[in-house]
């Protein structure tokens, strides 16, 4: 498969002031991370809220800025491009943001944020950019009496179709969906999770879905990587990973994960600790602390990560012990 996107040894530091002295406090948002997304994939990045995956987002993007390490489109090394020089990759590379309202302008209609993009890369004349308009709104499901109306006036899972239809309306070849069903009603969720997949199909699209909900991530993800506390712990194909998943942080979050089965005995695993301090991070493995598997070469080294074997790949020195959840003999 064709490599789309590759990020090399990506990270991210922040500085804060934590106003017990004029110094300020340096904290990694995203550590050392590295993997590819191929193209026609869908790659899912599952976590805890505050891990790493947004900003990892933003710096494929080119959003945000790395601190450190590369990242790669078409093996075009886009991360110390200038503005003006990026400005030519921005129409590839979009997003669609998990607040539907926060990302659009009230004071525009739904006409005038469509044309927005299209009147910045210089899409030829008004009637051109109306029909295409009115083209990529019958492609995400809504009808063209809405081109006048203004943000406000629509529902959720509108607003969140306008957004996936402006996001394509530069013909992209990239699409990062950042919780972009989260804020929407479990039978909303569903219609846009499908209209996703079959936008993928319909334009040869290539996917960064990030959520934590793990049904959601099984069900349109080709691949799956997970994120702690900036670090990728675990990625395999959908499939392997959730027959067998190996790093004990993988293995709570599928405990946790809701069963429809209402006979279901399945066991919940129980964190340890808590989720450790930005500013003061545990040394070795930064997981080892809510570990029930961790011992002391847990604490003094970091694991790296490494293929068990069929592209699994796990950052984990227990790993052996970690099978479908539970301590394996």
């Amino acid at each position: 498969m064709e490599t789309l996107i590759r990020a090399e040894n990506l990270s991210k530091l922040y500085f804060i002031n934590t106003g017990k002295t004029f110094r300020k406090t340096k904290f990694t948002a995203v550590n050392d991370v590295s993997f590819s997304i191929g193209k026609g994939e869908v790659f899912g990045l599952v976590g805890e809220s505050g891990c790493g995956k947004s900003t990892l987002a933003l710096l494929l993007l080119r959003l945000a800025n790395a601190s450190s390490g590369s990242i790669y489109y078409k093996d075009v090394d886009i991360s110390e491009l200038s503005y003006g020089a990026m400005r030519k990759y921005r129409k590839n590379l979009q997003v669609v943001f998990q607040d539907p309202y926060d990302s659009l302008d009230p004071r525009f209609s739904l006409e005038q944020i469509m044309e927005e993009p299209l009147k910045i890369h210089h899409y030829r004349d008004k009637g051109s950019r109306r029909d295409l308009i009115v083209k990529m709104f019958s492609s995400v499901g809504l009808g063209s009496e809405l081109l006048k109306r203004y943000p406000h006036q629509l529902s959720g899972g509108q607003r969140q179709r306008l957004c996936i239809a402006r996001s394509l309306i530069l013909s992209p070849e990239f699409l990062v969906c950042d919780e972009a069903v989260a804020a929407l009603d479990v039978s909303v969720q569903a219609q846009i999770l499908n209209l996703l997949l079959d936008l993928k199909d319909e334009f040869n699209l290539t996917y960064l879905f990030i959520s934590h909900n793990l049904s959601v991530v099984k069900f349109v993800s080709d691949r799956i990587g997970v994120m702690y506390f900036g670090n990728l712990v675990e990625m395999a194909d959908t499939e392997e990973l959730f027959r067998n998943v190996r790093h004990p942080y993988t293995a709570a979050l599928l405990s946790a994960s809701p069963d429809p089965d209402p006979e279901s005995t399945k066991q919940r695993e129980i964190l340890g600790s808590g989720v450790p301090s930005i500013i003061n991070p545990p040394s070795g493995c930064v997981f080892h602390p809510r570990c029930k598997y961790a011992d002391e070469h847990c604490s003094r080294e970091a694991p790296v990560l490494r293929d068990i074997g069929g592209d699994h790949l796990i950052a984990c020195h227990k790993a052996d012990m970690v099978k479908d959840g539970g301590a394996r003999a």
